[in-house]
């Protein structure tokens, strides 16, 4: 686990294999001055250790979960099934079928336990999202976000 003071988005992927996909979401996360943490954990290899990573992430101040796995990708859903937090699910962009597969397992969640999905390897777009629920609680980062919208330009 990655010791930051005050992590508003915890960054979870089921193998370190997925960091340069973390790279992309901590490299926007950084630019809108939002504090992380970034574990390597598993729903297949360490289960009981993911689920209390979720139930725990809260009380320690976590506002958001980004959940990044490829293949069977059940990690954002386990997640999602131990906390009240929002969860984005980014599909890892490997395997067989360059992660097809990732993307049908994480938007195919039981109704009542969402998990909010971006394109397949796009953790960009997870930093986003995660930007802006952040910003319904900070007008700080509500600013920053408006102004980047604004230099994205047509506005």
């Amino acid at each position: 686990m990655q010791e930051v003071k005050n992590p508003l988005v915890g960054i979870i992927t089921g193998s370190a294999s997925d960091k340069p996909i973390v790279d992309k979401v901590t490299g926007i996360l950084d630019e809108f001055g939002v504090a992380w943490e970034y574990n390597v954990l598993s729903a297949h290899r360490t289960p009981n250790k993911t689920a209390k990573y979720a139930r725990e992430a809260e009380s320690r101040g976590v506002k958001v979960l980004i959940g990044i796995a490829g293949l069977a990708a059940a990690l954002p859903g386990t997640l999602a099934a131990h906390t009240t937090l929002p969860v984005i699910g980014v599909p890892g962009d490997g395997g067989p079928l360059s992660g097809v597969d990732a993307l049908h397992s994480i938007v195919q969640m039981p109704s009542g336990i969402p998990v909010a999905t971006v394109g397949i390897g796009n953790g960009k777009n997870a930093a986003y999202l995660a930007v802006s629920i952040l910003a319904l609680l900070n007008s700080e980062i509500r600013q920053k976000l408006a102004d980047y919208r604004k230099s994205l330009g047509d506005i």
